[in-house]
């Protein structure tokens, strides 16, 4: 789906495609932590009454990127403090780690192509220096190393996790770094070292916590250009 416009030919709830548009918005950056959102402006944009803009914005306050605060005066995009980030890799790095050992466990080499052919997109937009492709195969990367694990559960309290910090990951200040260990775990997988992966995948997770935390500025997370290189 657009970041920007509702499809006509979708049997999907217009609440839910809205909150696709705003997720995906918020996810690339568009829409950045401490923005305001109107809802008579969404709904006018969108062509579409404020019942399903409202009911959007619900969905998506229940997963943490939108926040109500009356004193300002409306809704905004959810601010991260150095507290919450640190809650929100601890729960990362636990589901993580087991999403890459029941991967193994689960998929092992027999359905790990997919994965493999991702880090190769990666990498060939890191050296092209396509920032958003980049992006896009890594997100894609951490979906499928979630599928792969099998576990329905897992998935969904690992999705609604990712949301909220996509729009750091795509900040991506190591993306060398990133790329190398995607790399080493799906390697880990096709050998189907199980421990191997979990290694990998506990190493990723605390490599991304001190990268995000080390910009944090007096409590509150920095927001430098994306980098491609």
């Amino acid at each position: 789906m657009s970041a920007g416009k509702l499809r006509t030919d979708s049997r999907a709830p217009l609440r839910e495609q809205v909150r696709d548009i705003l997720h995906a918005r918020i996810a690339e950056g568009e829409l950045r932590p401490g923005d305001r959102l109107l809802e008579h402006d969404l709904a006018a944009e969108l062509g579409i009454s404020r019942v399903p803009v409202r009911e959007a914005i619900r969905m998506l306050q229940s997963e943490g990127l939108l926040e109500v605060l009356p004193r300002r005066g409306g809704v905004f995009v959810r601010s991260l403090n150095r507290r919450e980030l640190e809650e929100l890799f601890d729960v990362r790095e636990a589901l993580e780690v087991l999403a890459a050992r029941r991967a193994v466990e689960q998929a092992g080499s027999r359905r790990a192509g997919r994965m493999g052919e991702l880090a190769e997109q990666a990498r060939a937009a890191l050296r092209a220096g396509e920032t958003e492709e980049m992006f896009r195969a890594n997100a894609a990367f951490h979906d499928e190393l979630v599928a792969l694990a099998g576990n329905e559960l897992l998935m969904s309290m690992l999705e609604p996790l990712h949301g909220r910090l996509a729009w750091l990951f795509r900040l991506n200040l190591e993306p060398e770094r990133v790329c190398r260990e995607h790399e080493e775990l799906h390697a880990a997988i096709v050998r189907e070292d199980a421990e191997a992966a979990a290694e990998v995948a506990l190493r990723h997770v605390r490599s991304s916590r001190r990268m995000v935390l080390d910009h944090l500025v007096d409590g509150a997370l920095s927001a430098p250009e994306p980098s491609g290189a």
